[in-house]
């Protein structure tokens, strides 16, 4: 599902960095605040800063919610921010944060599957 969507969005995986905010199997799919806690300041956070993203796409709540944590931006419900572009500033660039559907929701809810298509092709040129 994910090739499907860079593809719609003219990306290739080879293109793009893709990473978690929970690196550990999480068998009941459900993770914590710790885990995010701890994963985000052993891994993602270092991540970031060696990367230094001109974009970062959060896919889903949890991430959303930790980036816009980070960036002290307004967290707001999914269905209001999806697709939108959010600019922060960094110590070493302006970044576009946008927030997506995961694309596991549209495999759960197929009634997402339009949205998060329309999402992923309204990408296109303006990443």
């Amino acid at each position: 599902m994910l090739d499907k969507l860079l593809s719609l969005a003219g990306l290739k995986r080879e293109e793009v960095y893709i990473t978690n905010v929970v690196k550990c199997y999480l068998p009941e799919n459900k993770v914590t605040q710790e885990q995010v806690r701890i994963c985000t300041s052993l891994y993602l956070d270092k991540q970031i800063e060696l990367i230094k993203p001109k974009t970062i796409l959060t896919l889903g709540n949890i991430a959303t919610q930790y980036i816009f944590n980070k960036f002290n931006l307004a967290l707001a419900p999914m269905s209001q921010i999806h697709g939108r572009i959010f600019f922060v500033s960094s110590l070493f660039a302006r970044i576009k944060i946008i927030p997506m559907y995961h694309p596991a929701a549209a495999l759960r809810n197929p009634g997402l599957k339009d949205i998060v298509e329309k999402d992923w092709k309204n990408l296109k040129g303006r990443l």
